[in-house]
């Protein structure tokens, strides 16, 4: 039969083969809930990057936008200075984290209230700024760990899925296969020894 192993057609072999058989079932349907399992995340959390990635480019746009009027009322030169002068404006702190079996860093930020920055000529659109340009930093910390806990489960997924399709597909059919094929040729055996003993016993009553 095509496709089937090279094993001895033995009874042994065939018992062997059935408990191989039961225990790759198990196999493939524990895999068919982790990939059921990791297209629910995948879906999750690819939803969670759009309206994070929607978020941020909306923040970013605003935090601009009052840049650009300290900018005009500021000039760049005092900016410049203004921002050496400014302190940090976040708190990050990174752990790891896992789901569905699958690691990933969790990063969390918060904004530190500002400080002054202990020059004249300041105007209160750099204040803005500063504060726009904070919350999108902090956003972006939460859009990075959305993106790489996303492209994880991805791979993972991917992986689930080869294996999921090799047994499926390839495998579980190979070991079927060669499971019909020892079972034929026992049975093939078992006719070919009753119809030699059926010989025998004639024969021994013609005699």
């Amino acid at each position: 039969m095509k496709g089937r192993m090279k094993i001895p057609p033995t009874k042994s072999a065939l018992l062997g083969l059935r408990r191989q058989l039961r225990f790759l079932q198990q196999g493939h349907s524990m895999l068919e809930r982790k990939r059921e399992l990791l297209n629910r995340l995948v879906r999750e959390r690819l939803d969670r990057y759009r309206r994070l990635h929607s978020e941020v480019r909306a923040v970013l746009e605003q935090a601009y936008r009052w840049l650009a009027i300290a900018q005009m009322r500021m000039g760049s030169q005092v900016i410049r200075h203004a921002a050496l002068g400014a302190g940090s404006a976040l708190r990050v702190s990174i752990l790891p984290r896992s789901s569905a079996g699958i690691e990933y860093p969790a990063a969390s930020a918060e904004e530190i209230a500002l400080q002054p920055v202990g020059l004249m000529g300041t105007d209160a659109s750099f204040d803005q700024a500063r504060s726009g340009l904070a919350k999108t930093a902090v956003l972006l910390v939460r859009l990075g760990e959305a993106e790489t806990a996303l492209w994880r489960l991805m791979a993972e997924q991917r992986r689930t899925q080869r294996r999921v399709n090799a047994l499926r597909y390839n495998i579980i059919p190979r070991y079927r296969s060669t499971i019909r094929f020892i079972e034929s040729m026992l049975e093939e055996d078992e006719r070919t020894t009753l119809f030699q003993i059926k010989r025998l016993r004639e024969s021994a009553r013609r005699t």
